[in-house]
């Protein structure tokens, strides 16, 4: 009985998720259309996107990753309902419990846009949610340098800008991008404090040494 109810409200969550997530996606396809940056090609290949480091790319309902949103999201509600079915009809759980939640949960966090940051009038797209900037709460710049955690990851990382940003009242979630070229981090935390988001440059005490952006408070 409580393997029953767990997967159904996990079923319930799971699709609620999927189509929350593909709503924002959607609408951040509308609104990265008044970005204020990223604007021109230089300015998307200068911002690399975690995990896999790759440039930016424009927000459209062509590209690939806007498909695997649009198309992953019904092929995983109908993989979730097969699941919960067997979950309801069989005991083919027997002592897998973890297992299957886990697949539970795999699935449902498979469905992913690739991630971005837009700077808008009004707020920011930040790994294709959009968020007014009385949700931001502040932005912080590291520069990665040796010893930094992303360090080494990829030749491209080594001596670019981790900004990270602080959204309010959400769960935890890969909140940064990579910043290549300083004008334009400079760019983006200018359009960032004129709209009241203001942060900070962290130098780690192992970095003393390295080079390294001024400080600002």
């Amino acid at each position: 009985m409580f393997v029953d109810i767990f997967f159904s409200i996990v079923f319930i969550l799971g699709v609620y998720y999927l189509i929350q997530y593909r709503l924002s996606i959607k609408k951040a396809v509308d609104l990265s259309k008044q970005a204020l940056f990223p604007q021109t090609e230089e300015e998307f290949r200068g911002i690399l996107i975690p995990t896999e480091f790759k440039e930016m790319e424009p927000l459209s309902k062509s590209t690939k990753s806007y498909k695997i949103v649009k198309w992953g999201t019904v092929a995983v509600v109908i993989l979730l309902l097969a699941l919960l079915l067997v979950v309801l009809t069989t005991d083919y759980l027997g002592s897998s419990f973890f297992s299957f939640a886990y697949f539970f949960f795999a699935i449902i966090s498979a469905v992913r846009h690739r991630g971005n940051l837009f700077i808008l009038p009004k707020g920011i797209i930040l790994q294709g949610r959009f968020f007014a900037y009385n949700q931001v709460k502040e932005y912080e710049v590291e520069r990665i340098v040796r010893w930094h955690e992303l360090y080494g990851l990829h030749d491209r990382l080594n001596f670019s800008y981790k900004l990270t940003i602080k959204v309010k009242g959400i769960f935890p979630f890969i909140n940064y991008v990579v910043v290549e070229k300083e004008e334009h981090l400079e760019k983006i935390i200018r359009l960032l404090e004129s709209r009241g988001v203001l942060g900070k440059r962290v130098i780690d005490p192992s970095q003393q040494s390295a080079p390294h952006i001024s400080s600002k408070s």
